[in-house]
């Protein structure tokens, strides 16, 4: 009989500086750099949770943006399952971090992907990152004015809201598609 999964949730977390910093966090007991994220409760939606868990785990009050993606990987012999939202941080912590949690540090993206310890987070970072950036630098109070769909738990709008300029969001969903089988082909 097959376990359920995990459900989880997490957040790219963005600071606004130059250039802009994405949260980290290094678990105590593993003493593993990971993107913020946890665990659904009962009942709990997964925006809700993404909020909270990365309020826990980075201390900082965040705004809840667009739907980013879904990662999917093994965990202690069962799927895990984890939303990502693109998030801005407030500018001082809040609160202190969880217990889990030794410390977070805030990096330039290519920064945060040498500092991640798992792989397949990487993975992930390297292709949402940039859409994260992207949408972030759109959403600044003088940058142009850009429509795009309400965001919903649907991996492929999420990542259509961001198409390079010029880029059509199906060569842009193609493209991720491409390098996240490169990346398992590698990984194999």
């Amino acid at each position: 009989m097959a376990r359920a999964p995990v459900l989880a949730a997490g957040g790219i977390v963005l600071r606004r500086e130059a250039p802009p910093r994405i949260a980290v966090v290094r678990l105590r007991k593993r003493n593993e750099w990971v993107l913020p994220k946890g665990k659904l409760d009962d009942g709990e939606t997964p925006r809700v949770a993404a909020e909270r868990e990365v309020l826990e785990e980075t201390g900082h009050a965040v705004e809840v943006h667009e739907f980013l993606g879904t990662l999917v990987y093994e965990s202690g012999g069962r799927s895990k399952v984890v939303h990502y939202w693109r998030m801005e941080a407030g500018g001082k912590p809040v609160r202190a971090l969880m217990s889990d949690v030794r410390e977070v540090d805030w990096l330039p993206l290519e920064q945060a992907l040498a500092r991640l310890s798992r792989g397949y987070e990487r993975a992930f970072l390297e292709n949402v990152g940039p859409i994260a950036l992207q949408a972030a630098m759109r959403s600044e109070p003088d940058a142009p004015s850009v429509a795009t769909p309400e965001a919903t738990p649907d991996a492929r709008e999420a990542i259509e809201i961001a198409p390079s300029a010029g880029e059509p969001a199906t060569a842009l969903r193609k493209n991720l598609i491409q390098r996240v089988r490169d990346w398992l082909h590698r990984a194999a």
